[in-house]
């Protein structure tokens, strides 16, 4: 871990994590792949026991915020989840990931919203869509609309009245 970077476990703040495909090349590109994370994404959070507070599958990075796993580490949840989704998206073209990934706690409401916002509106900054209901693979449908998804969220800390 580097040096500058401190991580503090167990302090009941959410996580904002970002991780990226293997030298950020756009692996998940396609809609096939990245429905492929968002259900293993699912998977996990039933597995590990993690709250998922919001998503967004990009084409060549990730970015989630989750709570505390009740069943193991925030970092064994992240390898198990890399590892589901490497054999399923790019079984036989190497690694699908970098090792490491960002790791920040969001330590108060105001963080919060600035996360989701920040997550949400990801797709739109990058001129993948102009608005960000659009893009399906993130969990802005489920805030706005408040319908279920693929992955199931937790919105009772986290759903502000307007996100966009």
């Amino acid at each position: 871990m580097p040096w500058s970077l401190e991580r503090f476990h167990n302090s009941g703040d959410l996580r904002f994590i970002t991780f990226s495909c293997r030298h950020r090349a756009p692996l998940l590109g396609n809609p096939e792949a990245r429905t492929i994370f968002v259900r293993a994404l699912e998977a996990m959070r039933l597995r590990s026991g993690v709250d998922i507070h919001a998503y967004i599958v990009m084409p060549e990075h990730i970015h989630l915020l989750i709570g505390e796993p009740e069943h193991h580490s925030v970092a064994r949840a992240m390898q198990g989840l890399k590892q589901a989704t490497s054999h399923h998206i790019a079984p036989n073209q190497g690694p699908l990931w970098e090792p490491r990934y960002y790791d920040f706690n969001v330590y108060s409401g105001r963080k919060r919203i600035e996360k989701l916002r920040y997550i949400h509106r990801n797709p739109v900054r990058r001129g993948l869509v102009t608005d960000p209901a659009d893009w399906l693979w993130s969990s802005f449908l489920q805030y706005a609309t408040g319908e279920p998804g693929t992955v199931m969220l937790s919105f009772e800390i986290t759903r502000p009245n307007r996100i966009t």
